[in-house]
């Protein structure tokens, strides 16, 4: 019995220390976002610019409010793209359709956000047939590209989230967890010599 209770409580410390390391969502509130479209800052209009093509065009502050403004539009009108201040970021094809080509994106965070980029993974794919190939680039930039997308809804879109860099765990989480499967181990030996 005590065994039992031992090797589940180990197990139950395990999953929390688990879910503590893990990434969670990043706050953009506050960001400011620079990006590329095919390696060019010209191929992106930016909210704060009101989408005008001028020099710097290609830099946003991200909406504090949350409202489902766009922030950035590529200059061929193809794709509209909207960050959440809860990390999220909405693509939406912005024309009827998209004639199979190059469609790469850099969004670049500078020193903006109060924690580094640490995923960038898809939600919600229902409105696109093919994937999006998402990237973290480094602690304060990410990568989309678009051009194994396939469309199925006119004006369609998909939802990615930007994630928070993992947790590393403290060497005292893991030498206690060491210490706690050391003394599971012991009381099992003990038992079974006593059963003899």
């Amino acid at each position: 019995m005590k065994t039992k209770i031992i090797l589940e409580t180990l197990v139950l410390a395990a999953a929390l220390t688990a879910t503590q390391a893990g990434a969670g969502p990043i706050s953009l509130q506050g960001g400011t976002v620079t990006a590329t479209y095919n390696g060019s800052a010209d191929g992106v209009l930016g909210l704060d610019h009101l989408f005008q093509p001028e020099p710097g065009s290609n830099t946003s502050a991200i909406d504090p409010a949350g409202y489902p403004d766009l922030e950035f539009l590529t200059a061929d009108g193809l794709f509209g793209f909207d960050f959440t201040p809860a990390g999220r970021l909405d693509v939406y094809l912005n024309q009827p359709s998209v004639e199979p080509g190059q469609y790469r994106l850099v969004f670049d965070f500078g020193a903006s956000l109060a924690q580094e980029i640490g995923s960038f993974t898809l939600l919600d794919a229902g409105a696109i047939g093919g994937l999006p190939t998402l990237s973290v680039l480094s602690g304060t930039s990410i990568a989309i590209d678009l051009s194994s997308v396939t469309w199925n809804d006119t004006y369609g879109m998909f939802s990615a989230q930007i994630g928070t860099a993992a947790a590393v765990p403290e060497p005292g989480s893991a030498g206690l967890a060491l210490a706690g499967l050391t003394g599971l181990a012991l009381a099992r030996r003990r038992k079974s010599r006593a059963q003899r």
